[in-house]
């Protein structure tokens, strides 16, 4: 069985610039399925503009995937301001519409793929990399969006995630039934506003998938690990020696969510 054609999108802003052109080029390298679109989301930006010319992707402006913008959430507290990392999760499921192939794959902009990656088994399940810890609050908010507990044993919060679009939409038209609202509005709505971590789209995807799909996916586990370094350090000597222990690396230099003092 053929693997599927599958497209590419990852959201960005300016600050990922050192690790962007690195995830790019591990995603054509490690990721073994055809490529379709090949898309960047982010706000409207001559640099990662210019980035797409040369690593011939689609740039798309966030403005034009959701009807509202960052501005529209207000998720902060005196010490930390998360509206951005929710907005950039809302853009990921509302990708669902952009592209023409059945599935699309979202990575993290900061996370770069170091093994060979298949997203779909010979027998056409899905293939999800997991690890065994979460954040409580996300599993509180899935049982408010849903009505349901989130039962997975596993954790599906791994930096990239294959999403169906036939699946994404039948997700969000779940939610609207149940909020009587629109999806983006009712996940804002379910969230504990003081929680830091309220909401995770690869933990409400996954579980939603454990609970209606269970018999269409399996796992593999993520091996993970975070690097404290540029990604331009990360030589093929060293990659080649991380993957003996690892699938993917991720790079967690940058406090995007801290406010300045």
């Amino acid at each position: 069985m053929p693997l599927p054609k599958i497209d590419i999108l990852i959201p960005a802003i300016e600050k990922d610039l050192g690790t962007l052109p690195y995830v790019i080029d591990s995603v054509r390298k490690q990721v073994k399925h055809p490529i379709g679109k090949f898309m960047i989301v982010s706000p409207d930006s001559k640099k990662i503009r210019q980035l797409c010319a040369r690593k011939g992707c689609t740039f798309i402006n966030e403005k034009t995937v959701l009807p509202i913008t960052k501005k529209s959430i207000n998720y902060q507290s005196a010490r930390w301001d998360r509206s951005g990392w929710l907005f950039q999760q809302l853009l990921k499921l509302g990708g669902s519409k952009l592209g023409k192939q059945d599935y699309y794959l979202v990575i993290d902009a900061d996370t770069v793929l170091i093994r060979p990656h298949v997203f779909k088994t010979t027998g056409g399940r899905t293939v999800f990399y997991y690890r065994k810890w979460s954040q409580p609050e996300y599993f509180k908010t899935y049982k408010k969006l849903m009505g349901r507990k989130a039962d997975s044993p596993t954790s599906f919060v791994t930096h990239y995630m294959l999403f169906e679009r036939a699946k994404v939409a039948r997700l969000k038209r779940i939610i609207e039934a149940k909020h009587q609202t629109s999806w983006h509005s009712a996940i804002i709505r379910s969230i504990n506003k003081k929680q830091q971590f309220g909401f995770s789209e690869f933990e409400t995807y996954g579980n939603f998938l454990h609970a209606h799909y269970r018999n269409q996916y399996v796992l593999k586990k993520a091996l993970n690990t975070s690097l404290h370094m540029n990604a331009s350090g990360l030589t093929e000597a060293k990659r080649k020696k991380l993957a003996l222990k690892y699938r993917s690396v991720s790079f967690h230099k940058r406090k995007a969510y801290s406010k300045r003092p």
